[in-house]
């Protein structure tokens, strides 16, 4: 049985959280809302014993007592002891604990599960321990723990020095029941959870201005017991609840395990090899390739070798690309041919090189081999090594026509600001890995023009987000000129020069070493830009700086996960670095965080005091088209000038990551659908 949301967005009772948690992976997002109060959350299980949920709090001013504004949180919870016969499940976690802290606690819970009933019994620190159930346990190591400091500033950092301190704490627990399903008159009901618990925040709300003031509070609880009805089918949560003694909770929110890649059906076999070779077996490859969606490049055959270079093509992954090209070839392959040295580009530049084996195919496709069988027995090669991969590609044109959503979460004046625009872009690859690109916008609706006007005293590289909304209705996003081209082996190189992105115009270049058989890579990039005016056309307004980053990239042996970790001079010419954490799922979706840290002071950075945010990739090849397209997610508590990088359209990495073992390794599925 798996266990349910909490109204704070984890998994937890109503108000409280337990000691389980999700599948391995899985996302969830959704609100909880009542009187004075609602949460915003989504939720992650990043890891099998780590749960990690950011949420955005609409709640009373307690300072005023009266009105309504908007706060973030960022809360943990780590699994110390998996459930056994004999022993609970334990579990200790971190609310709040970067921000102003209004809802910060630490808590130490264990659950342990009889039959339907699942019980559960922590203690709690800070807000959870507000019930002043007993005094701070853990005074008898050191007199510090009694002390419970709050430095807010711009809110946003970690104060590490008040984790499970103050005078007081306070006992949380309470039961779940799983009822078993029961027939109505509109059909039999299942999914059903009751909960009730007794909670350690006596507090109902902020009013009497929590946490600063401890005491003389007059937003306490009428009752610490809280109790509801919880349903679930699989995918969505729907529950209400009794709170605090006088309000009505509603809670929904939806699931998604990134880890289920939907079913696809296997490509038909190859076909049988010819009986005799066509007059001119090359010019019929190209063509097949072509009604297949790719771009031939080169087609050559000598002797028991087929060497083919494609550019384009609606794969994201290369096994899917290889799948494919083979297909079209097969049936105008001399019967002699053996092996296929494939030459996969994009951008402009051969990114992989890889060989396959013709039988090893043949028998995957038909039963009697298998797609990991296909994967050990390609071999990849450098990208980049020799004429083939160094030649030119030619020309060719694509256009694309595309919903952009952007988002401002957490303005103190609206919880949610946004816009919708419709985007048609389009790029002329010219030859020698040079192409001309370049995007139209036009807004089709949303606030986010409407936002307060940027209060930042740093140049206002992003933070005029709602003025470039406003202004910049019928936009160009980008315009510009670029070279993407292989320097040797597994070394690319990009220049790019025009307007580069909806608020820089420059030039730009980078130089990424991506070996294939590596788990790293290492690039640097440089830009000279200017800031563009705010109607995002031809204008630059009077703004010009030099930025740029030393860049690593690693596979990291756990959990697919990966890192990347920047160094460098950012757009306000700001010094520092950002790291970066993700976790790439067998679907591609990919999920993850980052966070910066640079010379600005946090008081001079403002509200957030550093840049850090969550990112969803989501393929859309999930939903049964085939294309390359990626559309990304990201979500920062608030946008600020401190940390900001360039966002050119190819970065090199991107371009090129699909190339390397892992990539393969993860998609190799794809040789046969």
């Amino acid at each position: 049985m798996p266990g349910t949301g909490s109204s704070f967005g984890g998994v937890g009772l109503v108000e409280t959280r337990n000691a389980r948690f999700r599948p391995d992976g899985v996302v969830e997002a959704g609100s909880s809302l009542r009187h004075q109060r609602r949460f915003h959350f989504i939720n992650w299980q990043a890891l099998p014993w780590l749960e990690a949920t950011y949420r955005l709090a609409e709640r009373l001013d307690g300072t005023t007592g009266a009105g309504m504004t908007s706060d973030r949180a960022f809360d943990l919870k780590l699994r110390l002891v998996a459930e056994s016969d004999w022993l609970p499940a334990v579990a200790v976690g971190l609310q709040d604990f970067i921000g102003t802290g209004l809802y910060a606690a630490e808590y130490l819970v264990a659950s342990k599960r009889f039959g339907r009933w699942d019980a559960t019994l922590g203690l709690g620190w800070g807000r959870m321990g507000t019930g002043d159930d007993l005094s701070n346990p853990l005074t008898v190591i050191s007199p510090r723990f009694e002390a419970r400091p709050r430095e807010v500033g711009e809110g946003g950092t970690i104060n590490r020095f008040a984790l499970f301190r103050g005078d007081q704490a306070a006992l949380f627990g309470g039961l779940e029941y799983s009822l078993p399903e029961f027939w109505t008159p509109l059909g039999s009901v299942e999914g059903l959870r009751a909960k009730i618990e007794f909670s350690g925040d006596a507090l109902r709300d902020e009013r009497g201005g929590w946490p600063a003031r401890r005491t003389g509070l007059r937003g306490e609880a009428a009752s610490r017991v809280n109790g509801g009805l919880h349903w679930s089918n699989g995918w969505l949560d729907a529950g209400v609840d009794f709170v605090h003694g006088t309000d009505l909770l509603f809670r929904v929110s939806a699931r998604l395990d990134p880890d289920l890649v939907p079913e696809r059906e296997a490509l038909p076999a190859l076909g049988a090899r010819p009986l005799a070779p066509s007059a001119d077996p090359e010019a019929a490859v190209a063509r097949a390739l072509r009604g297949a969606g790719f771009r031939p490049v080169s087609v050559r055959i000598a002797g028991g070798e087929a060497f083919i270079a494609v550019a384009g093509g609606r794969q994201r992954r290369l096994a899917g690309a290889a799948g494919r090209v083979l297909r079209a070839a097969q049936p105008h392959l001399p019967p002699a041919v053996e092996q296929l040295r494939l030459s996969w580009r994009q951008s402009g530049v051969e990114i992989a090189r890889i060989v396959l084996p013709r039988r090893a195919m043949e028998a995957a496709s038909a039963g009697a081999g298998s797609a990991e069988e296909m994967f050990f027995a390609a071999t990849l090669e450098p990208a980049g090594a020799d004429a083939l991969g160094l030649m030119d590609g030619g020309t060719g044109f694509s256009w694309g026509l595309e919903p952009r959503v952007s988002v401002l979460l957490g303005d103190p004046s609206r919880t949610l600001r946004w816009q919708v625009a419709a985007v048609a872009g389009a790029r002329w690859e010219i030859g020698h890995g040079v192409a001309l690109a370049g995007s139209l916008a036009q807004a089709l609706g949303g606030n986010l023009g409407g936002a307060p006007a940027s209060d930042s005293v740093l140049p206002r590289v992003r933070s005029e987000v709602a003025r470039y909304a406003r202004e910049g209705e019928t936009s160009i996003p980008a315009l510009y000129a670029e070279r993407i081209w292989g320097l040797g082996p597994d070394i690319f190189a990009r220049v790019s020069a025009g307007y580069l992105e909806p608020m820089f115009a420059g030039v730009a270049a980078e130089v990424l070493w991506r070996p294939r058989d590596r788990a790293w890579a290492l690039g640097v990039d440089v830009a000279q830009v200017a800031q563009r005016d705010y109607d995002q056309r031809l204008g630059v307004l009077g703004y010009a700086t030099t930025t740029g980053h030393v860049s690593a990239y690693a596979d990291l042996p756990w959990f697919n996960l990966y890192g990347v970790v920047r160094a460098g001079r950012y757009l306000a010419g700001d010094w520092g670095g950002t790291v970066e954490i993700g976790r790439r799922f067998a679907s591609g979706i990919e999920i993850g965080g980052f966070a910066t840290l640079t010379d600005v002071p946090f008081s001079q950075f403002g509200e957030g005091s550093f840049d850090r945010g969550i990112f969803i990739r989501i393929p859309l090849d999930l939903f049964g088209i085939e294309t390359r397209a990626v559309t990304p997610v990201v979500v920062r508590g608030v946008t600020r000038d401190g940390g900001a990088r360039l966002a050119v359209d190819n970065p090199l990495w991107e371009v090129t990551r699909e190339g390397r073992d892992r990539a393969l390794l993860d998609g190799f599925r794809d040789f046969l659908r």
